[in-house]
């Protein structure tokens, strides 16, 4: 890969770490912490994320406790987990949230592969916008005679080439998650 590409590159790459992270967030029948990474709750006026303000274990595959290190924030966990679009009622029992994750049924597994196809595209939209931006300083640096008209055609079709190498990726991923979605 030529080096005026890497900067490109990179965000790409953390593009796709976001995607897998949306993905993660998805769950898929079994009791997995990641599901609680995008819920926040307000801890002393700043947002922070429940793994931050609690420990949790899974006890078994179903199964999720979450237990806050200050007491006080029990109530704040649960309601952020009611109103989430995360669709588990939480128990509490005074000291410990529950999350029993239940079988998923074949409408919900629909419903969240749609998320995943969502997810998919918003992480391949942001690359195809990556190789814009990448290519619209090509043609500035062609303005300036920085480089010839050859360079600009070969930067554009080896940038082109990462661009299809980056939603590929994507794709297997979404693939992946979908399959892990219909297995559960």
């Amino acid at each position: 890969m030529n080096a005026v590409h890497k900067p490109y590159d990179e965000k790409m790459q953390k593009t796709i770490e976001v995607v897998k992270s949306d993905f993660a967030s998805v769950r898929a029948g079994r009791a997995n912490a990641a599901v609680l990474d995008k819920i926040t709750i307000d801890y002393y006026g700043s947002p922070s994320p429940i793994n931050q303000v609690a420990s949790i274990t899974s006890p078994d595959p179903r199964t999720l406790a979450i237990q806050p290190w200050d007491m006080k924030l029990l109530k704040a966990i649960e309601k952020a987990i009611q109103t989430s679009d995360l669709g588990i009622n939480p128990q509490n029992d005074g000291r410990v949230i529950r999350l029993s994750f239940p079988q998923l049924t074949e409408e919900r597994r629909k419903e969240l592969s749609k998320q995943v196809k969502k997810y998919a595209e918003a992480g391949k939209v942001a690359i195809r916008n990556i190789r814009r931006e990448a290519v619209d300083t090509y043609k500035a640096m062609k303005k300036k005679s920085e480089i010839t008209e050859d360079d600009l055609k070969e930067y554009e079709k080896e940038l082109q080439d990462l661009t299809e190498k980056r939603c590929k990726q994507i794709d297997e991923l979404a693939a992946k998650k979908e399959v892990e979605l219909m297995a559960v």
